[in-house]
């Protein structure tokens, strides 16, 4: 590696909005005259994620078979790689939404290993108001008891928790939240954004930028409990291509997810988060859900055509078959308009954590 680069961990539950996080502060860096590079991260390949970075012009890595934690060799490539073939000056990460303990078992050996080539900005972990509000509150966010326990394992280990989608919260509503998030977490620094705006985002880098105090405390985590929260959702990544008629792939795109989330709410099945990302040429349009129909957010515009892209990433609470069965459903009912062709295709339930480091003392710099 030819230089030091920064390394950004912006962790989260699932439906935080850390996509959306990594690619507005991508863009105000870029501002700033400053390369940036980023690395994503999920239990398989087919990402959401990285395809909507990529056709927004950025550098993207992905880590893709394991979280972060458990592939650390993986995600040391992917650093690698930046300052090997598109230098960069700052690597914004994204880890596994359901993954915790990264003190231990990613910044711990970041400083320990790699500290004389990389600097390693403070622990943040992005939260959704309405969820983080539930574990305040000693509720469960809507979600399985051990699914939540990885989300409050989450904050307590952050070196920083922001709150974000504030533009959703009034003044009021938002002072209130942070000030409970700072009782009940007081070694973390508490700041609060809106990813789709921008606003708080430059105070944000600001703050990750200047300071290198990462991986303030290491925390107890019960493995087994763990485990069965990533257990409890089934995953699916895929992609299709779509071809026939002419189509409004907006509309088309809008009703699927609708009709997705109707079965979702049908059956009474909790939500990590639902996201598509329909490619027409170069026109997209992103569609992601994180609950009931109300949660449900659409961005761009991928116009009309007779063919298209489609990939969806699903983390709903069922077995990794019945949401394979439930997403093939919805999308089969539209199969008289088009011939859909599968790219590649996988749902999978994840397996028990293992580390490839696990620190049990804080490394000093």
């Amino acid at each position: 590696m030819n230089n030091i680069v920064k390394i950004i961990l912006a962790g989260g539950f699932l439906g935080a909005g850390k996509t959306t996080l990594l690619l507005k502060a991508s863009q105000h860096l870029l501002s700033r005259g400053k390369n940036v590079g980023l690395i994503t991260n999920d239990q398989a390949p087919e990402l959401v994620d990285s395809v909507l970075l990529v056709n927004n012009g950025l550098n993207v890595e992905e880590v893709s078979g394991s979280c972060f934690c458990c592939n650390f060799n993986g995600f040391i490539d992917a650093v690698q790689k930046f300052n090997i073939d598109k230098t960069v000056d700052y690597i914004i990460a994204e880890p596994v939404g359901s993954c915790t303990d990264l003190s231990a078992t990613i910044v711990q050996p970041l400083k320990q290993y790699w500290s004389d080539k990389i600097g390693i900005a403070p622990l943040s972990v992005l939260a959704d108001p309405e969820r983080l509000a539930s574990i305040l509150d000693g509720g469960d966010a809507g979600l399985h008891a051990d699914a939540a326990y990885i989300f409050r394992k989450q904050l307590e280990e952050s070196d920083m928790i922001v709150i974000n989608k504030i533009d959703l919260l009034p003044a009021a509503q938002l002072d209130d939240l942070a000030n409970k998030t700072k009782q009940a977490y007081p070694d973390s620094i508490v700041m609060s954004v809106s990813a789709l705006t921008g606003e708080g985002i430059d105070a944000w880098l600001d703050e990750v930028i200047c300071r290198n105090d990462s991986g303030n405390r290491l925390i107890e985590v019960d493995y087994d409990k763990y485990a069965n929260g990533e257990a409890v959702l089934g995953w699916l990544n895929g992609t299709v291509a779509l071809s026939g008629e002419t189509t409004d792939w907006d509309k088309f795109i809008i009703t699927f997810m609708n009709e997705l989330c109707a079965r979702f709410e049908k059956d009474a099945l909790p939500i990590g988060h639902v996201k598509a990302i329909l490619e027409n040429n170069e026109n997209t349009v992103v569609v992601n859900f994180t609950g009931g129909i109300s949660t449900m957010t659409v961005r761009g515009s991928a116009s009309s055509g007779d063919a298209c892209r489609l990939t969806i990433n699903a983390r709903v609470e069922t077995t990794p078959e019945n949401l394979d069965a439930m997403v093939r459903t919805v999308l089969n009912a539209h199969s008289e308009s088009f011939t859909c062709t599968e790219v590649a295709w996988k749902f999978l339930m994840p397996g028990y954590p293992a580390p490839t480091y696990r620190f049990d003392t804080i490394v000093s710099l």
